[in-house]
């Protein structure tokens, strides 16, 4: 499939994943094969029940058009979008880029979805059996001056649809999207959100996902405005707009362009991030991990430096549909192994 255009390949496998399981049989025969059930994988977090810690990170299933799928495939949890109020095409094409030599992907998708409508027609047409994410941002030709009120329509129209919430304000892909990380932008989105769930009967979980790139005094910020603003957790990281330390040859990631890098690059970044959160916030905020977790070991790592789930995206795209297998696998082992 690394023969073809990536972002063709992923429209691909959405077709072929619809059709195969829509054979009678396929589900419960994938879930025989990749799904694992034992005590040591359950997770209970901000007041969900996990079966397992690993699930699918936002962007691989932006309009809820594939968690029933996803979920045969052993996944804890799907997390849907970037969801905007209206439909929007994107950055133009080519904008998905592989780099194999570090295990990479660049992307510059620039929250192409269908919109509001479109997605809470896929979710009320299928039968639940998975946790979703609802990952929520604003429309590209939305002024930030106005982007309270995207997030805020957002959050009320999937409120009813989603198990929790995640706050999008560092994707690099949107122009001064990053703006919204600043301190008051920022306090002033989540008290928006955080006054539309406290007047609901049952409030939902609202987290927030960060850079790789901030700084120790950012994260110090973040941890503040958590405490201000009571989110549930933190998701780190999204994707970087930084380019050192690859293998890929510079005159080649330079023709690529601009876009958020994923991938192995990010994993000591984002390990980086959840210590000092884990540590700094003396463990009292729940941190998912994403980023650069390929392998169990990458997985169990992320754990021990204090995340409570992690999540895969490109490593689901380099290592395969049985990633969350052999991550669950290696945790039910461990455990296996501590009690002895």
């Amino acid at each position: 499939m690394f023969l073809f255009p990536p972002e063709k390949v992923h429209c691909f496998v959405a077709v072929l994943l619809r059709l195969l399981f829509a054979i009678p049989g396929m589900s419960s025969l994938f879930r025989s094969i990749y799904c694992i059930r034992h005590p040591s994988l359950e997770r209970e977090l901000f007041g969900l029940h996990f079966p397992n810690p690993v699930g699918i990170a936002a962007g691989f299933d932006k309009e809820a058009k594939l968690y029933s799928q996803l979920g045969h495939f052993g996944f804890g949890h799907i997390e849907i979008g970037t969801v905007t109020p209206l439909g929007q095409p994107g950055n133009p094409k080519p904008r998905l880029f592989r780099l194999p030599e570090d295990k990479a992907l660049i992307n510059r998708m620039g929250f192409n979805n269908q919109g509001l409508q479109a997605v809470i027609s896929n979710l009320g047409n299928k039968k639940r059996t998975t946790i979703i994410g609802g990952n929520i941002g604003k429309n590209t030709l939305t002024p930030n001056e106005s982007a309270t009120q995207d997030y805020c329509r957002c959050f009320e129209a999937l409120f009813d649809y989603v198990d929790y919430f995640v706050v999008n304000v560092s994707c690099p892909n949107i122009a001064d999207l990053s703006r919204l990380q600043n301190r008051d932008e920022l306090l002033s989105l989540l008290l928006a959100l955080q006054a539309i769930n406290r007047s609901k009967p049952c409030s939902k979980p609202v987290l927030l996902k960060i850079s790789p790139d901030l700084t120790e005094e950012q994260l110090d910020e973040v941890i503040e405005i958590s405490g201000l603003t009571g989110l549930s957790g933190l998701i780190a990281t999204n994707t970087s707009s930084r380019r050192d330390g690859l293998t890929t040859g510079q005159a080649e990631v330079e023709a690529i362009g601009n876009g958020g890098l994923s991938g192995k690059p990010l994993q000591q970044k984002s390990l980086r991030a959840i210590s000092y959160l884990h540590r700094k916030s003396g463990g009292k905020i729940p941190v998912i991990a994403a980023g650069g977790i390929f392998t169990a070991s990458d997985a169990m790592e992320a754990l021990r430096a204090g995340a409570s789930l992690v999540q895969v995206y490109t490593g689901f795209v380099y290592e395969g549909p049985a990633i969350a297998r052999r991550i669950n696998k290696s945790i039910v082992k461990a455990s296996r192994v501590s009690q002895v």
